[in-house]
């Protein structure tokens, strides 16, 4: 099978050279998604922006076909069609059966109309809550929206992370997506246990760092440590938590930490906190679970965290500091918890399971 990723900042999660630039979780699956792909003797490509390397090159056996800078163009009507141009050429360089799709935008309704025109099979995975409800969309633009919709109602089909977003799916946009698993890379060395409590994201107002910020000062007898860069349209954000954080004594503020030096953060932390108000399924759960640090967090996939004792379940910063509190003073409880962790782990996320809906999928389809 040939499979072709449209993830246009993917490159600084494949490549260790560009992962100064900032990436997500879902650039992290679809870069995990296609090494996997290609140990099993499949071939795998993506299709990425411009950051100065060849217009084709190969990354752990993954092509790569170059597009545009990441800010080439003003974002209106009139400049958006040599953008057009450039992913359409990339994907037919790329000469894919099947064409992966990822995060709500404007890329899936082009991508739809590729595949249409030279009738190959376009999949679209889910990557966040919102991408099933029409009036939440991350999608500033109204004609961005537009294609985006159109895509979705064009592809041959649609992976989802949860059971719940798969019912809004069905609801909001009348597509029945398919559930399927992520996957989780495994940690390089032993957890070192010496950081009480870390936070990763990407800085943004839905993440909510400020409340980690009240976390941190609410229990200074606790170090904590937090990850995270400025993000497009959000850098005075970035600039003032890492101004107030540089005041509160016992937090680390470490910024921008690229993917392939994040291992040495989660083998560190004793417990993970989630501030988000809204997610997808965060891969930075999976990256704590597999070495079995609880999560604490306001949003619980499908209730995993609650069902499976993976952590626990606040409702407010108070509940928060409560179970903070609770599982790092109680060295019992701490291992009980860090016990099911990788216990969930290994009974739901092994490679081998996982890969085996994706490639059942691919191969559904191609029939």
């Amino acid at each position: 099978m040939k499979i072709c990723f449209l993830g246009l900042d993917n490159l600084p999660a494949l490549a260790e050279e560009f992962g100064h630039l900032g990436i997500g979780g879902e650039q992290v699956q679809q870069t995990l998604l296609a090494k996997a792909l290609v140990s099993r003797g499949h071939h795998a490509s993506m299709i990425v922006f411009d950051y100065g390397q060849n217009p084709t090159a190969n990354y752990h056996g993954v092509a790569t076909f170059r597009t545009f800078r990441p800010h080439a163009g003003i974002p209106v009507v009139r400049f958006i069609y040599p953008r057009w141009i450039k992913i359409w050429s990339a994907m037919a360089a790329a000469n894919a059966d099947i064409y992966y799709v990822s995060c709500a935008g404007m890329h899936l309704g082009l991508a739809a109309i590729f595949c249409k025109r030279f009738n190959r099979k376009l999949v679209f995975r889910v990557a966040h809550d919102t991408d099933c409800e029409p009036e939440a969309l991350l999608v500033k633009y109204r004609r961005d929206k537009w294609l985006y919709e159109f895509g979705l109602h064009r592809a041959n089909a649609i992976l989802v992370q949860t059971a719940s977003q798969k019912a809004r799916l069905l609801q909001n946009y009348n597509r029945v997506g398919k559930i399927a698993g992520m996957l989780v890379e495994h940690p390089r060395m032993m957890p070192q246990r010496i950081v009480d409590v870390l936070w990763v994201n990407n800085i943004r107002p839905f993440k909510r760092p400020e409340m980690f910020l009240e976390l941190a000062r609410s229990m200074p007898d606790f170090n904590f440590q937090m990850v995270g860069g400025p993000q497009p349209g959000h850098e005075a954000l970035f600039h003032e938590i890492r101004e107030k954080a540089q005041l509160i004594p016992n937090l680390e503020f470490c910024g921008h930490v690229p993917y392939h030096r994040m291992d040495l953060y989660y083998s560190s932390a004793r417990t993970f906190v989630n501030t988000s108000e809204s997610e997808g399924f965060p891969n930075s759960y999976l990256q704590s679970w597999v070495r079995g640090t609880p999560v604490i967090a306001f949003f619980d996939p499908d209730a995993i965290i609650e069902r499976f004792s993976l952590g626990v379940v606040a409702t407010d910063v108070d509940s928060m500091i409560t179970a903070l509190r609770a599982i790092l003073f109680d060295n019992f409880s701490w291992r009980d918890h860090s016990e099911k962790c990788r216990s969930y782990i290994e009974t739901h996320y092994s490679e081998k399971t996982v890969m085996a809906s994706y490639i059942e999928q691919f191969q559904e389809l191609l029939q």
